[in-house]
């Protein structure tokens, strides 16, 4: 894995902590708050929303409102409450990038 430059650096960092939780109780360090990377934090949001707006083997997708609420839901618990409040601001725009992506 080392001649794949995402896995180097910061970018590791991110793939190793984006399933911590704000509130300390997620995997695999059980690392929370600002111990967490930012751009793990970060990453943590848009994945959760790709999961909930994607197709999966096992269940349709979700809607965007519903994947938002829950984001929004899990502010301060399992999302940092400042990521979630950037999510929130840009939510309109993120959506529209969303479906334009979606339509290509």
């Amino acid at each position: 894995m080392s001649g794949v430059a995402l896995l180097q650096g910061q970018g590791l960092q991110v793939v190793r902590h984006h399933h911590e939780r704000w509130d300390g109780a997620g995997y695999p360090d059980g690392v929370g708050e600002t111990e967490i990377p930012l751009g793990a934090r970060v990453f943590a949001v848009a994945d959760a929303l790709d999961a909930m707006t994607s197709d999966r083997p096992y269940r349709r997708a979700g809607t965007w409102a519903h994947a938002a609420a829950e984001i929004i839901r899990e502010s301060g618990s399992q999302f940092d409450p400042d990521v979630v409040e950037v999510f929130r601001d840009r939510n309109q725009h993120l959506r529209r990038v969303h479906y334009e992506l979606a339509a290509n």
